[in-house]
């Protein structure tokens, strides 16, 4: 009887303890993915690109205007670190996402404009648009794709 009693306890605590960690598990949800995107947003910003790494899949395709470039590693390597040593400071204005959660999978559009002043004082003001993919790893969301494009702003009519 006192066995019984014991095997029972000791169910009872491994199924509120199971609970407890379902409960506290971080879950896919849209806020984790616009959050892993609005990392990477900053560190563009920032000019640093510290740990930027962890926000891609290790296989992550990036594309920007037309142009496969690979994995995020040779991206950051061959061109956006380079490019961005040459920026004074880089702005994004008018941000806006639209995040769809399917299961382990969310697919996100950006619209924004940005502002690059390079270190030569020279200004570069773009519309830019981003489509990306996020898959859940079990523990956070990671890019798996991500295309980039952008064009110069339509004159003002006068």
């Amino acid at each position: 009887m006192r066995s019984t009693i014991i095997a029972v306890k000791t169910i009872a605590a491994a199924f509120t303890l199971s609970l407890t960690s379902v409960s506290v598990a971080q879950l896919p949800d849209r806020d984790g993915a616009a959050a892993v995107l609005a990392s990477y947003k900053a560190a563009i910003e920032r000019l640093d690109m510290t740990g930027v790494d962890s926000l891609f899949a290790p296989d992550a395709v990036v594309i920007e205007s037309g142009k496969v470039e690979g994995t995020f590693a040779k991206y950051l390597d061959h061109h956006l670190g380079p490019e961005l040593k040459e920026f004074k400071s880089f702005s994004f204005q008018d941000y806006r996402v639209e995040i769809r959660v399917e299961g382990p999978i969310a697919i996100a559009t950006e619209t924004y404009t940005y502002r690059i002043v390079l270190k030569n004082e020279e200004v570069v003001e773009r519309l830019g648009v981003a489509s990306s993919v996020l898959k859940w790893n079990g523990q956070a969301w990671q890019i798996v794709s991500t295309h980039s494009s952008s064009r110069k702003p339509k004159a003002a009519v006068r």
